[in-house]
């Protein structure tokens, strides 16, 4: 499962690059990208020289994906939707990954098939993969140029009565000795609006279900936009914590009890909701088929 090394007997000499695109079935530039990616060894040694001529004992890292029975929720010839479940990876984080989304995109579509852009691993929701190139480059020139709309749920503390914008630039965070948050705001930082609309409040547990339509996409914007306005979202173990908490979820050893006593909730009650996008003279505007909030507390 995820990225596995498959051994190779060469006999004759052959080209580094060239070896990839045999084994691979892949262009020169995507086996030069393997190479740059250190995944080729000759004689259990890291090829790097991508033209260099490799005989002998070879390996090569492939990634293997393997599938847990997630199926798409929607699907057309170009690409298709996954409803992710919370606690779920989009990408490996590395080698040692045994499981991510990506490995159902690839087993469902094939090694072309490519997840075009990202939530949280505690975010769940719809994510969108691409089935070829051509598409995945659409897409990501879609979203870059803001061709694309999302809207997400959440539940956040307190009580929240009518629509505003959350104009507030972010910075990336360079220095986690004093606070572990990834992002925070600042007037150096990026351009960043998210509009926050209120659907629910629960008055017994002083909590309102909202709807967030981020209007730029920079990472946590919606978690530490309402965390800035005193609202933070339900089981956010980074935003609205003190520094240990953050800390001890980092390291892992956070219990789902002690979780729960510190955010309200044992996952991030964030939920990638709906997205609404042109395609082919089509218009598409898909929803998340599961309700997040059920179950999660």
């Amino acid at each position: 499962m995820g990225f596995e090394k498959v051994n190779f007997f060469v006999e004759k000499e052959i080209r580094a690059f060239r070896f990839v695109m045999n084994v691979l079935a892949c262009p020169m530039k995507d086996a030069q990208r393997y190479i740059d990616k250190h995944r080729l060894f000759c004689e259990n040694h890291i090829v790097s020289n991508k033209s260099k001529f490799i005989k002998g004992n070879i390996s090569l890292v492939i990634f293997k994906p393997k599938s847990k029975g997630l199926l798409p929720i929607f699907t057309t010839p170009d690409f298709a939707f996954f409803d992710k479940p919370s606690g779920l990876l989009v990408h490996p984080k590395n080698r040692k990954t045994p499981y991510s989304l990506t490995d159902e995109v690839k087993y469902h579509f094939g090694m072309n098939a490519n997840i075009v852009h990202r939530i949280d691993k505690e975010t769940s929701g719809l994510v969108l993969a691409a089935r070829d190139r051509k598409t995945e480059i659409f897409f990501k020139n879609a979203f870059q140029n803001k061709k694309i709309k999302k809207g997400y749920l959440a539940i956040v503390k307190g009580k929240l009565e009518h629509n505003f914008l959350i104009d507030k630039p972010i910075k990336i965070n360079r220095d986690y000795s004093k606070i572990k948050i990834k992002v925070f705001i600042d007037d150096a930082g990026r351009d960043a609006k998210t509009i926050i609309k209120p659907i629910y409040y629960d008055p017994v547990n002083d909590t309102t279900l909202i709807e967030a339509l981020p209007l730029t996409g920079r990472q946590h914007q919606i978690r530490v936009h309402l965390f800035h306005v005193k609202h933070p979202i339900l089981g956010d173990p980074i935003y609205g914590v003190d520094y240990q908490t953050a800390s001890d979820y980092l390291d892992g050893i956070l219990s789902e009890n002690e979780r729960i006593k510190k955010t309200g909730a044992k996952r991030l009650m964030l939920h990638a909701y709906w997205i609404e996008f042109h395609h082919n003279e089509t218009k598409y505007k898909i929803y998340s088929k599961n309700t997040f909030y059920s179950s999660s507390f």
